[in-house]
């Protein structure tokens, strides 16, 4: 509609109040043009009616008649230009209402994209601190393996020679009870020494292990009764096991002691009794800060105890950092079994949240080998077929050690020549072609005792060597197989391993020409 052209007197006693209303509604652009045609002009004192109708009208222009055509259309004319700009201004409206509205969606747009790169970037952030902590506790972590791993060696020394000397004198005191009662506690005490120095050292992922693909199924189910019986009556003890589980590369021995250590832990949490459940089955991981990308064995514990917070979460694996009360624990539970994980290229995870209970899961890699059978023992007639009396030489660079040494082979009935040095071992291999056994210690100054083993193989190829030391790690690049005694030793342990590789016959022997035993250096 362009304009509207009305007669004063049509309008005069009608009810305009719809026109009005109708008026009043149109859009902001819009404001219609009245042409009224009238008798008597638009002033309001000498035509009330016009002044109504400019008020309810708004754009109005009185054409009194009679009028001359030309007025007419110059009148019409300059409404339908007035009608034609509200028409563009609506246009303009129209195509602003447009880009405003591209704009905010424009806006939106980038706000979000602009959300999801702050977001993104905080994820970044917060994964780069992750990996810095992770990273600053393995630091902090490997630092304080290897001092422990130092310590546990030296003091292994230690209770080498206490343990040696107190075997040796309980020999050969007189039957006084007080005088056996009194070496005996010495013993206990030495060899509680001992099982500590082993914690320390599974804890720097330094100790020896027998690792073979194995069934964590069939371990749980041999140690059934044992877990039932450590958890007490007042805990039920749940299983879930996962019957198409692969066999996962572990020591089997090292993770029964990890298991149940962490079943007691278990128990320790629920005071007032509860629930706790052993299962395992198989994980596939993608790789993430603490497990390569493969096919993983999970042992885990879940347990409806007490849980811990964050904090005390943070410290859960750190040596020596415990929550039971003094004499309770030395805080080693956990690290040596974060320790054990670890040097089986598994992990340890750890989640808990006060009241709600705590979950340990351990994480060992899959093996898709059939599991291997555990070596035979030799059997005891071939043991009293072995030589009695052997020539045996002992090599360690510590006299402490070696004196002790000595005087246990030499009670066993071995003839013994001592050598403090790699060097002075080979020479006496060359003065003394007779030589039956060797046994050597690993970390000496100038060569270590896998390199001794491999000189002396040269002058000795089918000469039986046995390794004895508080640990070691084997050197890069060395490629050598020799039975294992960790220290420290009992008489009745070297006399052991002596029989059992006295007893071997040279078929039995390695391709290199060295005997196997059940403990190796591949495993150390």
């Amino acid at each position: 509609m362009t304009f509207v052209v009305v007669s004063e007197e049509a309008m005069r006693f009608a009810n305009i109040g719809a026109i009005k209303a109708w008026i009043d509604a149109q859009p902001p652009w819009s404001d219609l043009p009245f042409i009224v045609l009238t008798q008597r002009g638009g002033g309001p004192d000498s035509n009330p009616t016009a002044a109504r109708l400019a008020d309810a009208f708004g754009n109005v222009s009185f054409l009194e008649r009679p009028f001359h055509a030309t007025t007419f259309a110059s009148l019409a004319r300059t409404a339908v230009k007035a009608r034609k700009r509200q028409y563009e201004a609506r246009d303009r409206l129209e195509e602003l209402a447009e880009a405003r509205e591209r704009l905010e969606q424009r806006v939106a747009e980038r706000t979000a994209e602009l959300e999801r790169s702050h977001a993104k970037v905080l994820e970044e952030i917060r994964q780069r601190e992750r990996v810095e902590d992770q990273l600053r506790q393995a630091q902090k972590m490997e630092v304080i393996g290897q001092l422990t791993g130092g310590i546990a060696h030296d003091f292994n020394n230690l209770l080498m020679a206490v343990l040696s000397n107190l075997d040796l004198l309980r020999k050969h005191v007189p039957q006084d009870s007080r005088v056996l009662r009194l070496i005996d506690g010495a013993l206990q005490g030495a060899k509680r020494g001992a099982a500590l120095t082993q914690r320390l050292l599974a804890f720097a992922r330094r100790q020896s292990l027998d690792i073979r693909p194995s069934s964590l199924v069939a371990l749980v189910e041999g140690m059934r009764d044992l877990l039932e019986k450590s958890v007490g009556s007042n805990i039920e003890l749940r299983f879930s096991l996962t019957s198409d589980t692969p066999l996962a590369v572990v020591d089997l021995n090292q993770v029964e002691l990890a298991l149940l250590n962490l079943v007691v832990n278990a128990r320790d949490a629920m005071p007032g009794g509860g629930v706790v459940t052993v299962g395992v089955d198989r994980m596939t991981v993608s790789g993430d800060g603490d497990l390569k990308a493969g096919d993983y064995v999970r042992l885990y514990v879940r347990d409806t105890g007490v849980g811990m917070n964050d904090e005390t979460l943070a410290r859960a694996i750190e040596p020596f950092f415990s929550t039971k009360e003094l004499g309770k624990g030395t805080g080693l539970g956990l690290s040596m079994v974060h320790g054990l994980a670890v040097q089986l290229n598994g992990a340890l995870r750890l989640s808990s949240k006060p009241g709600k209970g705590t979950t340990a899961e351990l994480f060992f890699p899959a093996s898709q080998q059939a599991a291997e059978s555990a070596p035979a023992e030799v059997p005891e007639s071939a043991a009293h077929s072995a030589i009695s009396r052997a020539k045996v030489l002992l090599v360690d660079d510590d006299p402490l050690i070696a004196m002790s040494s000595v005087d246990m082979l030499e009670d066993l009935g071995h003839e013994v020549i001592e050598a403090n040095s790699a060097q002075a071992a080979l020479d006496a291999l060359i003065q003394n072609p007779d030589i039956n056994i060797l046994i050597t210690d690993f970390a000496m100054p100038g060569m270590n005792g896998a390199q001794l083993a491999q000189a002396a193989r040269k002058i000795s190829p089918g000469l039986p060597i046995l390794l004895a030391t508080g640990y070691a790690e084997i050197p890069q690049g060395a490629d050598i197989d020799l039975p294992r005694l960790g220290k420290p030793y009992s008489q009745h342990q070297l006399s052991k391993e002596i029989t059992k590789l006295l007893a071997m016959r040279p078929s039995e022997k390695s391709p290199t020409g060295m005997p196997q035993s059940s403990e190796s250096m591949k495993s150390l």
